[in-house]
């Protein structure tokens, strides 16, 4: 039988207090104090802030000075191809301080200091371009390892033990010191030796993303691992197409001017702007955007930031570059035919560039398009079909493929919305 007597202790009762008690008299475990230097990441929006703003002139200059590494030399191979690798140099210094200022906070002053003196490091870096092959490469290769090995180190000291992206910048750190006496030892030899060190210092640095820089006793880090705020960092991306599209607005203002303002000239760079309008409009009209907010929504931003942003964006950039050669033989000689490299440039340059909108829209939202798929096969033949035309008839068809494609993507419900 069942006690039912009411003056019965009840022990679930009591062990129940007992529980809460003991759960009372134990103090909570400490909460991991967040460093001063990082940005808030209470889902509020993440501006760009002067100081990103202002360490991106510096590579304004160096667009500038590769642009004219190209343009001086003639367009002869040996400049093409440097001009290529020191390109992806370029943006991988410009790359991974704009991963640091995702996470750490421009407005306090270490970091503040810690992106003037990456700015003073990458304008001796751009300084040396036009002879970083020859009498500046012990300039242009310190200069890049400095940069790289010092930035990431300072951002690791001014992290807490207990930091998560703390072992992710041990691990920058410790490749950033992988691939440093490659380039130093480069920069000392000549000839083919330098590239042979250069080479595979900088294919180093590409895969270290690629393989998580995976570092004995320290692991891997995982995209997860990298605390992205997408708005953020697709907003700096858009800024750097800004200053590409406007260095080549400054290169063909600038030749027009020494060349005199003639009515053919007057026209060319009218042309030249119209090519640079429309790179604009495509690539702000949509990718841009749907980019942006992509990137914002998902639940691993830090693999979108390293697919479609650190890798995917280099060709738009080297397609901008590209123009704007081309845009400065147009307006140096407007009624002579080009040379096979001056067709290269004036007509692959718009290819490259929509390639590479292309894989991002690809990898950010699945599919490709094909009206670009076809703008791209268009200037193909155009390419091929327009030898011996005078440059300005050239680039009035890479023009008017260029404003057909944005007049065919053009709808009035993404503009009103």
């Amino acid at each position: 039988m069942v006690d039912k007597s009411p003056n019965r202790p009840r022990t679930v009762g009591f062990v129940d207090s007992a529980q809460i008690a003991s759960e009372i008299s134990q103090p909570d475990p400490p909460t991991p104090v967040r460093s001063p230097f990082l940005r808030a990441r209470d889902g509020g929006a993440q501006e760009t802030t002067t100081v990103e703003l202002f360490f991106d002139l510096v590579y304004v200059f160096a667009i500038t000075q590769l642009s004219h590494l190209v343009i001086d030399s003639g367009i002869s191979l040996s400049s093409v191809g440097h001009a290529a690798f020191l390109l992806v140099v370029v943006w991988w210094a410009w790359i991974y301080s704009t991963w640091m200022v995702n996470w750490f906070d421009p407005t306090t002053p270490p970091v503040r200091l810690i992106v003037a003196a990456v700015g003073l490091v990458s304008l001796l870096m751009s300084a040396a371009i036009p002879h970083a092959f020859d009498s500046d490469a012990v300039l242009f290769a310190c200069a890049y390892v400095c940069m790289q090995v010092g930035r990431n180190t300072a951002a690791m000291l001014l992290l807490g033990s207990a930091e998560p992206l703390r072992p992710v910048f041990e691990r920058l750190v410790a490749w950033s010191l992988l691939s440093a006496p490659l380039w130093i030892a480069g920069a000392f030899v000549g000839g083919p030796a330098r590239l042979a060190l250069w080479g595979p210092a900088l294919v180093l640095d590409l895969i270290a993303p690629m393989v998580g820089y995976a570092t004995p006793f320290l692991g891997r880090s995982l995209t997860s691992d990298w605390e992205v705020e997408g708005s953020h960092f697709a907003d700096r991306f858009q800024a750097f197409v800004i200053i590409a599209l406007g260095e080549s607005i400054v290169i063909t203002g600038a030749t027009a001017s020494a060349d005199g303002l003639s009515t053919h000239v007057v026209v060319a760079l009218a042309l030249a702007f119209l090519v640079t309008g429309a790179l604009w409009w495509l690539y702000f009209g949509e990718i841009a955007e749907s980019s942006q907010r992509r990137i914002a929504e998902s639940d691993d931003p830090g693999r979108l930031a390293r697919d479609a942003y650190t890798y995917l964006h280099a060709p738009i950039v080297t397609g901008i570059i590209m123009v704007a050669v081309g845009d400065d033989l147009l307006i140096a000689g407007p009624g002579r035919a080009l040379t096979a490299a001056g067709i290269l440039m004036t007509v692959a340059g718009p290819a490259v560039y929509l390639a590479g909108e292309g894989l991002v829209r690809l990898r950010m939202v699945g599919r490709y398009s094909g009206k670009r798929l076809l703008a791209v096969l268009a200037l193909g033949v155009l390419g091929i079909a327009g030898s011996g035309l005078p440059a300005l008839a050239l680039s009035a068809g890479v023009a008017a493929i260029l404003v057909a494609l944005a007049v065919a993507e053009y709808s009035p419900k993404v503009a009103a919305a």
